[in-house]
């Protein structure tokens, strides 16, 4: 992984994590273990989904950027639908707190998003490649005549 990948998912990661480790502690202190249990659960998946999502979109960058805007798009509202079945198909169950869960999931997918974004704006990409053209000889654009 290069490393402006690698700190991309580093500066989202990182406050996901710190703010599921915030959620851990609410919900256990307000449901108990199993509030603490379904809070971890969430913030891993969350975690989990939207890492691999910021993957696939650095590597769709990369080989083909001419899908970029549309995979991002699909990306996101793929992740959002997966992250809502999880939480249907766990609504009623008895290994966790659900609500716990679900909020934790939503919160830490919030966080993520807000996290990446705020990386991508302080990122410095440039708009040129400054080494794509020979040196020494001035590129003309437009018409010449």
């Amino acid at each position: 992984m290069p490393s402006s990948d690698a700190r991309n998912l580093l500066q989202t990661a990182v406050p996901t994590a710190a703010v599921g480790v915030i959620a851990v502690a609410v919900s256990g202190a307000v449901a108990g273990g199993k509030g603490a249990i379904g809070a971890a659960v969430g913030t891993v998946l969350a975690i989990l989904f939207m890492g691999i999502g910021l993957y696939v979109l650095q590597w769709t960058a990369k080989s083909l950027p001419h899908l970029f805007q549309a995979m991002g798009l699909l990306l996101y509202v793929a992740q959002l639908l997966l992250l809502l079945i999880f939480v249907g198909v766990f609504k009623d169950t008895s290994l966790f707190n659900p609500k716990t869960f679900a909020f934790s999931l939503v919160v830490a997918t919030v966080v993520w998003m807000a996290a990446q974004a705020r990386a991508h704006m302080k990122a410095k990409i440039f708009y040129v490649d400054p080494d794509s053209g020979p040196r020494g000889e001035s590129q003309k654009a437009g018409s010449t005549s």
